[in-house]
Parts: structure tokens; sequence; C-alpha cells
């Protein structure tokens, strides 16, 4: 059953973004809790309620951040994964940090990468960002040819760039500009 375009910011033929919503929490945190051998080491998204009120509450509530579900289409909504601008810098720099992730049930089945198509164009459009980034692990194979596919090119490797999962781990910077 296809569920109801008219509820999402933008949709496409498999998937919609939406906002994240204090609903979502035990559908959101079941998918986290079921995808850790997806996501480890890597990603570290919230696991319980409390920390998916934060989370969500942040998303909605920060300035600098924009989040967003991926909500499978022909699942009659159901969470799929979920996309972020973080770290939005306005004035001459009009960028943001991606981030995403897919949960277990919906990986390599593409819908990340339909998600980053609806997300571009927002980002580019009623955002008014210039610039993405996102800064990856040399070793996720995956989400590197995930950013590949949405256009992003390589810019660089930034060592000991963030702290993760109790190590400061290196990073390649993907970035994508928006078109002239």
């Amino acid at each position: 059953m296809i569920d109801d375009p008219g509820r999402y910011l933008t949709a496409g033929p498999r998937v919609g973004l939406r906002p994240y919503t204090p609903g979502d929490a035990e559908e959101f945190t079941a998918h986290v809790r079921a995808s850790r051998e997806l996501h480890r080491p890597w990603l570290f998204p919230p696991d319980h309620l409390q920390a998916y009120a934060a989370y969500a509450r942040a998303m909605d509530e920060d300035p600098a951040r924009e989040g967003f579900l991926v909500c499978e289409r022909e699942e009659g909504g159901r969470l799929a994964g979920f996309v972020n601008i973080n770290n939005i810098v306005r004035g001459a720099f009009l960028s943001g940090a991606l981030g995403y992730g897919a949960f277990a049930h919906a990986a390599g089945r593409g819908l990340l990468s339909e998600a980053l198509g609806l997300l571009l164009p927002y980002a580019f459009g009623p955002l008014g960002l210039h610039r993405l980034e996102a800064n990856i692990q040399p070793g996720n194979a995956a989400s590197r040819a995930l950013v590949r596919r949405a256009g992003f090119r390589l810019e660089g490797f930034s060592p000991a760039m963030l702290f993760i999962d109790g190590a400061w781990r290196d990073h390649e910077r993907w970035a994508i500009t928006a078109p002239p």
C-alpha cells in the first residue's frame, strides 16, 4: 500500500522525507537496535526513547540542523533510515554537514540513494545552502559509494578528525555544491 505523498516534505517513487516527531520514538529506536551490526563502528544513532526525544527535539529546535526521516512509501511510511544536515553555517559559507543512515531492513535497496536525490534539491533550494559536506571514515565503503552516486567529489583527508567510539577517527571529506 502506497501512502499519502502529502505527508512528506518531498517524496519520490519509493521514499518520502519528513521531519522527526515524538511519535516516531519507538519505531526509530527499535530499528536502531536491530541495525547495530550494520551501523557500528561508523554510526551511533539514539537507541532508547529518552535519547531519541533529545535528538528529535534538537532537529526541530536547533537552527543549525535539519533532520528528516526516510520513509518507505510502499510500506505505509515505515521508517527506512534518516538524513540530516548538521552544522549549518549561513553568511558567506552557506554550508552544512551531511549525516545519514539506513536501517538494516532497508540497507542495500537504493532507498538512501533516492533519499539523497530528494534532499539535495531541498538543501540547495528552499534551505539556500551552497555546499554540503560528508565526512566518511575510509573503511566505510558503502557510505563512500552512496555519496559518490549522489555526485559528491572527494576533496581530501582529515586525520583524527572526529572522536567516535572512544577514538579519534580519520575521515575523507566529500562535498557537493549547488548547481550553477
